[in-house]
This record gives C-alpha cells, structure tokens and sequence, in this order.
C-alpha cells in the first residue's frame, strides 16, 4: 500500500496537475489555430506574461487575499486575466493583423509568431530578471497530507492547494467554454467560421469581433494556466521554455482546432510525461523476493531521468503526427 500511495502522489496527482495546465494552454493553442489558421508560438510567453502580471499585483498589494482567506495570487488572477486579453488583442493588432491584411501565407504568421514569442521574452526577462520567485509573497502554501485508515500505511497523500485551486479551475474553465462554444451566438459564430471562414464572413458574421473575442478567450486561458502553474512550483522568466512544446503537442494529439481534443491532448502529454519519469522499482518492490536470483531489481527503473522530460511530448508529437495526423479528435491536417 505504501508503495500504491507513492504511485498516487507521483502520478495520478502529479499527472493530473500537468495535464490540466498543458490542457489550458492548449486550447488557447487550438482556438487560434482554428480561427486564424496559424501555429502561434507566442502563446507560451503569454502564459508567463499572465503569471508575471499576477506576481507584480501580488506584490503590489501582498495582503488583498487575507481578508477572504484564499492566496492573493488567486485574488488577482482575473485582473491579470484582463491585462494578458488586451496584450493579446494588441499584439494581434499591431503585427497578426497588418499581415492578415497584406493576404500572407500562413508560414509567414507563423515566423511574425516566433518575433513576437523573442520580443515577450526579451521584455518578461528584462523586468522580471532571470531567477525564480514564488508567487507566494505574504502567505504560505498550504500543503495537506491525507492519511489512509490502512494497517501498516505510513506514507500520506500529499495534495497541494495550489493543486485544489487548479482542479477546481480547470473544471470550471472547460464548463464555461463548453457552454459558450455551444448555447451563445457568439460562440456559435467562431465555431461556424472555424469550420468555413468564408462561408461565414458570407452570412454575415463580424469576422473582426470574433478574432478579437478568440485572442481575449486564448489570453485569459493563458493568464490561468501561466499563474497556476506558478503557484504549484515558482514563477520562472523562462517558464515559456518548458511550455511551448508540451502544449503544441497537447494540441495536435487532440486534434489542432478541436478545444475538446486539446484537453484530451492536455492529459494524455501529462500523464505520458509522469509515467515516464516515475520509478517503476518502487511498484515492483514488493514482488522482488519473488524474481528469479540472476534478475536484480534496479534501483532507479524510470523510461528517461528527469532532465529528459521534454523528449516526451515530442516523442509523443512525431509519432501522432506520423501515425494520425489528424489527432486523435480529427483535427485540421497542418
């Protein structure tokens, strides 16, 4: 059992963690794509713009959250929501939609991307320097270790609150999306000029408003995703370094520009990730006595060591892209 609680916190927790943030990002991912028919690789550097605006709030007003007992982190998530919605508009703005205008490839929005994902970086690191800080700032991290009535089980569960905030966040994220997408006009317009732009920009549809409610809905998620993340672990001014890839690949094993299939995407990169760093000597452990003499179990039976993490999501990214190009909801081929 000891062992069964060390694969619960390893995995099924820390699985479900990374999952849901690669989820959230993901679909910011997807969204874009499907509307705007380009691969923005910027979108990782508005996630840590978004947990970057949060750790400024925090700091600036550090005791906000004490009054109704919750982090003030979480207090100013829905202002730096805000301000990452209007940098997003405003990047789209000021390079996406010159482009779009000028009728370019979308190879071409895709290199504007990567400029604009270098001038985000340049500018998150030149205010935010290059060392990690904890978005914790005048609370502490509540950390809840959940005993099982068990004979002979000594470990806890170990859960996060950070981890509760994000759970219950992700639910309620992928709820409200599923109802604006499905019950409101305006959702029911991006998901009729995803499926044919021109046939809808035809029938009357604002194209403009639904660009610009995509890029607030992506910078909102982003702004989530980036601050939650922060909470769990730290705030990094590289943290886009350790986003992009896993999230494009969340997106295209859903299926790019199928928001249900990047949280399936979501979980299955995150859960791929931990199963693939986890030890598995520690389940086998109990079964050892049991192994022939000239087999020894190793200490360490993990896939790949801890530093080669991101290998996973682009193992996962080459062979989807191999095998079912379409993902697994059947996306847009790209």
């Amino acid at each position: 059992m000891n062992e069964l609680v060390f694969f619960i916190n390893n995995v099924v927790i820390a699985g479900s963690v990374t999952g849901s943030i690669y989820a959230i990002g993901a679909i910011g991912v997807t969204l874009i794509f499907s509307i705007m028919r380009f691969a923005h690789f910027a979108h990782a550097d508005m996630m840590t713009f978004g947990a970057f605006m949060v750790l400024l709030l925090t700091t600036a007003f550090p005791a906000a959250g004490a009054s109704i007992g919750v982090p003030t982190a979480l207090v100013m998530l829905p202002l730096a929501m805000l301000l990452t919605a209007a940098l997003a508009v405003g990047v789209d703005k000021a390079f996406y939609k010159p482009l779009r205008a000028h009728g370019v490839k979308p190879i071409v929005m895709v290199i504007g991307s990567l400029g604009v994902t270098l001038m985000l970086q340049g500018l998150i690191r030149l205010f935010a320097g290059t060392s990690g800080q904890s978005l914790y700032v005048d609370d502490r991290k509540e950390i809840f270790r959940i005993a099982l009535p068990f004979e002979g089980v000594r470990a806890p569960i170990v859960i996060t609150e950070p981890q509760i905030y994000l759970f219950v966040i992700t639910l309620v994220a992928v709820v409200a999306l599923h109802l604006f997408l499905n019950r409101s006009r305006l959702g029911k317009a991006m998901r009729a000029m995803s499926d044919n732009p021109e046939l809808a920009q035809a029938s009357g549809i604002n194209t403009n408003t639904i660009v610009a409610v995509t890029w607030v809905i992506a910078g909102g998620l982003a702004a989530i995703a980036g601050t939650l993340l922060s909470l769990d672990v730290t705030f990094k001014p590289d943290l886009s370094f350790f986003l992009l890839l896993p999230i494009f690949a969340a997106a295209i094993v859903g299926g790019v520009g199928h928001p249900y299939g990047a949280i399936a995407g979501g979980f299955v990169v995150g859960f791929a990730e931990t199963l693939a760093v986890f030890n598995w000597s520690v389940l086998l452990r109990p079964f050892r006595d049991s192994f022939p003499a000239w087999l020894e179990l190793p200490s360490n039976l993990a896939f790949v060591g801890t530093e080669y993490k991101i290998v996973v999501p682009f193992f996962i990214l080459v062979a989807i892209l191999v095998w079912r190009p379409t993902g697994l909801f059947k996306g847009k081929v790209i």
